[in-house]
């Protein structure tokens, strides 16, 4: 079957930020989405497909902060310039933040902030491709599709999983 074709499960997971949509195939997860509130009929339940099993497994690791290591297997779509942008958020430290200008010259295209700030906008999986990371050059947060809110919480989350010490387990 051709891949365009193929059908897609959806999940939804409770999370402390919200209802979230993971939308997969059998075997990749194309969406993760965040929601105000689930559509009318929506429940929570088993996820049928192997990587919605995988990244609910991981989703609910990382809001417990006990891991952000997602592996869950990703077909996202995107242009040449969108894979090296989100490649290059996937890069960004745990409890570390950089600028959208920081990604443009990482990449290559310094001239292209705006554009870079697009392509954070178009991740379609938000928290695995860690885009709420990327703040303003001034230290501000700007721009997160799931709301600025949503994007406080998780920086703060994630300053509480962040190692410190020796020895991972040794937390804030």
């Amino acid at each position: 079957m051709d891949r365009e074709c193929q059908e897609l499960s959806e999940l939804w997971l409770d999370t402390p930020i919200g209802p979230m949509r993971a939308l997969a195939d059998a075997t990749h997860l194309h969406a993760l989405e965040f929601h105000d509130e689930p559509p009318s009929g929506a429940t929570a339940g088993t996820a049928s497909a192997e990587p919605l099993r995988q990244i609910e497994s991981e989703l609910r690791a990382y809001f417990a902060g006990e891991s952000a290591d997602f592996r869950t297997p990703l077909r996202i779509g995107g242009n040449a310039l969108e894979r090296k942008v989100w490649e290059r958020l996937a890069r960004v430290p745990l409890g570390e933040t950089c600028s959208y200008g920081d990604i443009a010259r990482d990449v290559g295209h310094i001239e292209s902030v705006r554009v870079i700030a697009r392509y954070c906008g178009t991740n379609r999986v938000p928290v695995v491709i860690p885009c709420h990371r990327c703040i303003g050059s001034d230290g501000s947060l700007i721009g997160f599709g799931g709301g600025l809110w949503r994007k406080k919480w998780l920086l703060r989350h994630e300053g509480r999983m962040r190692p410190v010490g020796l020895f991972a387990e040794e937390r804030h």
